[in-house]
């Protein structure tokens, strides 16, 4: 009797033993392996291995080695009354690269030995592009092709941004942030929602900085335009002093720089400060003839940084910022960064009157200001070097995806000294808009080449005059049209059994059902990516967009 109470007992207490869950451990074999924090850009090749080691005998169904990136913000809810107070949260999944993986390498029958290490290698291209089921949230008319289909960088965690001697600022608040890994998952059966059951996972995080074109310049008003917080020009009366009358009127006008190019991380010349030139030209017009022009005092140069948020989609391109104040789904995040200030006492005006300006019309000189009538006037031209700061600020190119944007300006800030004691230096400020593009891999091979990329365009272009046929389809398309298994049975034998992905083609792009895990994110009905999950006091926005598969392996 005492005996069957004891083995009775030993077999409940052998069942809440919890089984070590196996350790995966994911390495990079490439020349950023000993990097302390990897970073790569655009058609750059992430090479390593998975090392999976059991402490006992363990059973699995599939090993998936995926490269991920993901979005993730969130908007706090202000209000007056504490029970209305929350968040309204959001989650993008915008790419999802799967290794491709024999199911001859895995052991047979799938059970990991105790204490023996497995090891699979894996290779991933960083992508270009997303694929366009990446982004099919609506948009204005006006929302320029491609806007969101740019993979956005890393932002907004200080490991990711380390350079392993202090925790690098990217200047990215805790509302938005965008992270990118290599991940392994070891799956065994699926949950009561058919998604795959993880047991053991593991994780390496990457920093990826897109390879970023400079944009054409923003068609910004020089008068003033109120689409934009940008101001290209700026007007100020001068006085002689305090209680005199006017001097002048001053005009302080510019355009948009070149952009700040990032140089390439692993190139010769990565230490290299990004540097570009931005131009002021100012002109003053005297009430009198005779009254001198104000003496040109200093000139500071700011950068501001402005990272936008929102826990819905942007249905346009981020360009004011009172349009994400005082919002309980989007907000915005500024920092400024001081650049330089300069001397300009040694600059020198140059006077002009009105026959030699109608004879000869100067380029760069600002157009007259309200208080110009038919007389001489002055002119000086400043040229500003602007140059990113070192120290533990990280810069990261200018984008805009689905839940973020990252937009920079250059604040100006124009000082003049006037004949007379003021209480203040007159200052007038210009703010003009400024990109941050970033160099790619120059020995990359691009994913098409320029002959492919012209014989595209012209089947494309061919194709629009083929004519076009009114027949339904013929049969062999039509059993294909809702297709849920792989071609043949040896691609099936090939990719290890049966995919769980359908095809349908009576949409503008296919859509392909993601690869998912219990304990994920969720993604939800349409929208076809955002779905609002009400509750009292708090909203999430799930998405789960597949990515492009790294290879035909559809799972």
């Amino acid at each position: 009797m005492f005996t069957e109470q004891r083995r009775g007992s030993l077999a409940r207490m052998k069942n809440l033993v919890v089984t070590p869950k196996p350790i995966i451990e994911v390495t990079l074999t490439d020349d950023q392996k000993d990097a302390f924090v990897p970073q790569y850009t655009s058609l750059d090749e992430i090479k390593g291995e998975v090392s999976i080691t059991a402490s006992c005998d363990t059973s699995f169904d599939d090993i998936y080695i995926t490269f991920e990136g993901s979005t993730r913000t969130f908007v706090e809810k202000i209000a007056t009354t504490s029970p209305t107070n929350g968040r309204t949260e959001a989650f993008h999944n915008f790419v999802r690269l799967v290794q491709p993986m024999d199911p001859s390498i895995f052991p047979n029958p799938r059970v990991i030995e105790a204490r023996k290490t497995y090891k699979f290698p894996f290779t991933f291209v960083v992508q270009e592009t997303l694929l366009p089921q990446s982004c099919t949230h609506a948009k204005n008319p006006g929302f320029p092709g491609g806007g969101h289909m740019i993979p956005p960088p890393s932002l907004g965690d200080p490991l990711i941004a380390s350079l392993g001697k202090s925790l690098m600022d990217d200047m990215a608040p805790d509302m938005g942030t965008i992270a990118y890994s290599v991940r392994c998952r070891m799956t065994s059966g699926r949950g009561p929602n058919g998604k795959h059951k993880t047991m053991a996972e593991g994780s390496k995080k990457l920093r990826i900085i897109p390879a970023m074109e400079e944009q054409p310049p923003l068609d910004v008003k020089i008068e003033g335009d109120d689409r934009y917080d940008y101001k290209m020009r700026r007007e100020k009366n001068i006085k002689k002093g305090i209680f005199k009358g006017k001097l002048g009127r001053l005009v302080v006008q510019s355009t948009q720089p070149q952009s700040l190019r990032l140089p390439y991380s692993k190139g010769a010349d990565a230490d290299r400060s990004p540097t570009t030139m931005a131009t002021v030209n100012v002109r003053f017009d005297p009430i009198e003839e005779s009254s001198p022009p104000p003496g040109l005092n200093t000139l500071q140069a700011k950068l501001n940084v402005a990272t936008f948020f929102t826990s819905v989609p942007m249905d346009e391109i981020p360009s004011r910022s009172s349009d994400f104040h005082y919002s309980s789904v989007r907000g915005i995040f500024v920092e400024t960064l001081n650049l330089s200030s300069r001397c300009l006492s040694n600059i020198e005006w140059q006077k002009h009157t009105h026959s030699t300006l109608l004879s000869h019309r100067a380029p760069g000189i600002p157009n007259p200001s309200e208080a110009y009538h038919d007389g001489p006037f002055y002119t000086a031209k400043v040229v500003v070097p602007v140059s990113l700061p070192k120290g533990n600020k990280v810069f990261v190119p200018s984008f805009h995806s689905c839940l973020v944007s990252r937009i920079y300006a250059l604040d100006l800030y124009l000082s003049v000294n006037t004949p007379n004691a003021t209480v203040t230096d007159p200052t007038l400020h210009l703010k003009l808009p400024i990109q941050v593009s970033s160099e790619g891999n120059p020995n990359a091979k691009p994913a098409i080449s320029a002959e492919e990329h012209a014989a595209i365009a012209a089947r494309e272009a061919n194709a629009y005059f083929d004519p076009r046929s009114v027949a339904p389809p013929s049969p062999e398309y039509t059993e294909h049209a809702l297709l849920n298994t792989l071609p043949n049975r040896a691609m099936a034998e090939i990719m290890g059994g049966s995919p769980q992905c359908s095809v349908r083609t009576n949409g503008a792009q296919p859509r392909f059902q993601s690869l998912s895990f219990e304990g994920e994110e969720e993604a939800s009905a349409p929208p076809p990516e955002y779905t609002h999950y009400g509750g009292r006091n708090t909203q999430r926005v799930r998405s789960s967009v597949p990515g492009p598969l790294a290879s035909p392996r559809l799972i």
